[in-house]
């Protein structure tokens, strides 16, 4: 239940699952304390109230529960928003997207959850601004911010061929494997950069609905024994795509089942 930063929840976790789910007695030694301590204030209990908390077993064990409920709601209740946020990204919905990040805002405690919802915001927010101007942000995600061009065309708006726009296609076209001469030709129009905009993100959609069905597909057959069906998923997505991000990704998928298990 850990999370990409540095934090203790890995271990808080561990010693949650041994008392609270296995029926194991809490053993309130140096190391314990202190990892409760520790996380208590990662997940907004004050240090006074996590103190008083240890002074006994039954508290303590409480304490114990309130830091597990806390990082597994938390994360729960991110994990929901953010993938709904993200679908409504993707239609265009951004001010949807920022709503659901401010009812997570509204209830979140932790600051780790906090700080990942006010970075969301930002960006959805960010893309809004994108959506309503057709003006791009250095700081914002160069795909994220062609799709929002990309659907601010379809409300109606005409394409401004900016020099940031060109520079923009410019860096994003050699991730969807498209040559420097078809880009060049490409933005010798208004409708030549419309039609590669479009280009870009049909490639990235179609490489995402083959890849993730393949993935899954991969991970079954693995499973169940079936090595060569499981290489043969990797396979059939290199036989046709060109984006270098998934290529890269079936390629170290199909490296990884080439291995040797590991030594039990």
């Amino acid at each position: 239940m850990a999370e990409e930063t540095d934090t203790d929840w890995d271990e808080v976790w561990a010693l949650s699952r041994r008392v609270l789910e296995d029926g194991a007695s809490l053993e309130l030694t140096d190391e314990t304390r202190g990892l409760m301590m520790r996380t208590a204030q990662q997940v907004a209990i004050g240090q006074q109230d996590a103190e008083d908390a240890l002074r006994s077993l039954p508290t303590a064990t409480t304490l114990l529960g309130e830091i597990h409920h806390r990082i597994g709601e938390g994360s729960r209740r991110l994990s929901r928003a953010r993938n709904r946020a993200y679908k409504l990204r993707d239609a265009g919905e951004l001010d949807g997207a920022r709503q659901l990040m401010r009812d997570v805002l509204a209830v979140e405690v932790v600051p780790l959850y906090r700080e990942q919802a006010e970075t969301l915001l930002d960006q959805f927010t960010g893309l809004s601004e994108v959506l309503a101007t057709g003006r791009l942000n250095p700081d914002l995600d160069d795909r994220q911010q062609l799709a929002v061009i990309a659907q601010r065309l379809q409300r109606g708006h005409a394409l401004e061929l900016t020099d940031d726009l060109r520079d923009l296609l410019r860096r994003t076209t050699p991730t969807a494997a498209i040559s420097e001469t078809e880009t060049e030709e490409a933005l010798k129009s208004p409708e030549g950069a419309e039609a590669l905009m479009g280009m870009i993100l049909s490639r990235f959609r179609d490489a995402q609905s083959r890849f993730l069905p393949a993935m899954f597909r991969m991970t079954s057959l693995r499973d169940s024994g079936d090595l060569e069906g499981a290489r043969q998923q990797m396979r059939d997505v290199l036989a046709v795509e060109v984006v270098p991000r998934y290529r890269e990704a079936a390629e170290e998928q199909l490296k990884g089942l080439d291995s040797p298990p590991p030594e039990s």
